[in-house]
């Protein structure tokens, strides 16, 4: 009967010892689980991105849907910050100063006067710019090859751009006084009318300028160009593209081509352009974020970019309002 008490004690002892072995085993593959779970969620790192754009028109809107395009196709997971100045630029460095105070990881600045904000609030956040038009005289960057810093991106007037109008002004249009209206306060502008005037007086061509500094005064702007000018040109200028339809309304009424500086442009009414889609270049600005996010590169590492595949783009309506045939010599897309 004892041994039978002693057999009955040592299984009993066994069996605990048995399950606490089987319990410990059991306690180990759960912290080894959630190890690993824990260290899936630290690959899978979330970001947030902040967007500043000057204002609202067609080119600047696709030209932040092509970058929040690249980023969303990229995989990463992104929370987007969005802001619009609205054209104004006490709001614009306020914008600037929230996103850096927000501690977002990179800020996408669509426009020069965005870009120029954000840099003057950072030097440690990455900056990816698009819709800049002179990005080494806005001194955004040290040069195109180079970037230096920590501001890279994309710019939106290719080489041949101005080139090209002009001489489409001159040799298919017959123009010899140019118009054209522009906010002097834009850097870009400024550096587009330079150029515009130069190449007009090597062809020949005078260039008549008005001045604004808001959209709301475009229209009476471009009315005082009206007996002085046979054509109007308007360039990438945020604030009169903004307020377009009232060159237009202006340019139909006295019988003016209008050529503009955006492919957006001619579809609301401009008769042409050289040029590109924004959606394009800021796609391109986007890779280039996600690069950065992924530990890639830095900026200064990234070199900024010109616009590819540049286009004429004719409206036809506008053409047949003016009584122009669109010559094939053009080789021009029509847009109907």
């Amino acid at each position: 009967m004892k041994n039978s008490t002693k057999k009955l004690s040592f299984l009993l002892f066994g069996l605990v010892l048995l399950l606490a072995a089987c319990g410990g085993g059991s306690e180990t593959s759960t912290e080894s689980t959630e190890d690993a779970g824990t260290g899936t969620t630290e690959d899978a790192k979330s970001f947030k991105v902040g967007i500043t754009q000057i204002v609202e028109h067609p080119s600047l809107d696709a030209a932040t849907e092509g970058f929040k395009a690249a980023l969303e196709e990229s995989g990463l997971d992104v929370e987007f910050v969005e802001e619009n100045a609205q054209n104004d630029q006490s709001m614009n460095t306020t914008i600037a100063q929230n996103l850096v105070n927000e501690g977002v990881d990179l800020i996408f600045a669509n426009s020069t006067p965005s870009a120029q904000a954000v840099k003057g609030a950072t030097s440690d956040i990455p900056i990816i710019f698009t819709s800049v038009t002179d990005a080494v005289g806005a001194e955004l960057i040290d040069s195109m090859e180079a970037p230096g810093g920590n501001v890279t991106g994309t710019v939106d007037l290719h080489p041949d751009t101005i080139a090209n109008t002009v001489a489409f002004l001159k040799d298919e249009l017959g123009a010899k006084k140019v118009g054209t209206v522009y906010n002097t306060g834009e850097q870009n502008s400024v550096a587009q009318v330079e150029q515009v005037k130069g190449l007009l007086e090597e062809a020949g061509l005078e260039l008549e300028e008005a001045a604004v500094s808001t959209s709301a005064e475009v229209k009476q702007a471009t009315e005082s160009l009206i007996g002085k000018v046979d054509s109007l040109y308007i360039i990438t200028d945020n604030t009169v593209v903004s307020a377009l339809e009232s060159v237009i309304e202006v340019a139909s009424a006295n019988q003016l081509p209008l050529m503009v500086g955006e492919l957006d442009s001619v579809e609301r009414g401009g008769l042409g352009a050289y040029g590109f889609e924004y959606y394009d270049i800021g796609y391109e600005a986007g890779e280039m974020a996600v690069k950065i996010l992924n530990g890639e590169a830095t900026p200064s590492e990234i070199p900024s970019a010109y616009p590819a595949n540049l286009k004429l783009l004719i409206n036809k309506g506008a053409a047949d309002t003016l009584g122009l045939e669109i010559s094939d010599s053009w080789n021009a897309e029509v847009y109907e």
